[in-house]
């Protein structure tokens, strides 16, 4: 028997998010153009992670505990691991994240992986930025990744980082 999956969303001040995932964890959390159709009953997990978006929104929040299931490689899910431990008000450079998961030469599969990241803020991807710097792909769109590391205080109000 296959699992429920649940679909809710959340209306952050950068847009809708949408949570999907089972009662044994969230697989997803994007950001989405617009609300759909949302499943009538919520698991706990689901409820925890709506929560918990308003408490990091609101400012109340730092890190995430939620029960996350997404779906990767084994090398995608090593590079996700990595991220969550990105603290926040920190970036790291794909080039740190490459050599913490064992070499320079991954970086390319890092900046892959971490745009596939299936799990927006609660894997802080939006915290990996360019060796110079520069805030570079965001699947969420660069404005939002700027909002997110003013958010943060990564960014003060008046600093601009470089797009590219």
């Amino acid at each position: 028997m296959e699992a429920s999956v649940f679909s809710t969303y959340y209306n952050s001040p950068i847009g809708w998010i949408q949570l999907t995932g089972t009662a044994q964890g969230i697989e997803t959390m994007l950001f989405v153009e617009a609300a759909g159709a949302e499943t009538s009953s919520l698991p706990a997990c689901a409820v925890a992670g709506l929560a918990q978006l308003a408490e990091y929104f609101n400012g109340e929040r730092q890190q995430f505990d939620l029960p996350l299931a997404p779906h990767g490689t084994a090398f995608q899910q090593q590079v996700w691991q990595e991220l969550q431990k990105i603290p926040f008000g920190k970036t790291f450079s794909y080039l740190q994240v490459a050599r913490a998961i064992g070499g320079e030469k991954a970086i390319r599969a890092v900046g892959a992986a971490n745009g596939r990241n299936p799990l927006c803020l609660v894997v802080p991807c939006h915290r990996v930025i360019g060796s110079n710097g520069s805030l570079t792909g965001y699947a969420g769109g660069l404005w939002r990744k700027e909002w997110l590391l003013r958010h943060e205080g990564v960014l003060k109000p008046e600093q601009q980082l470089a797009l590219f």
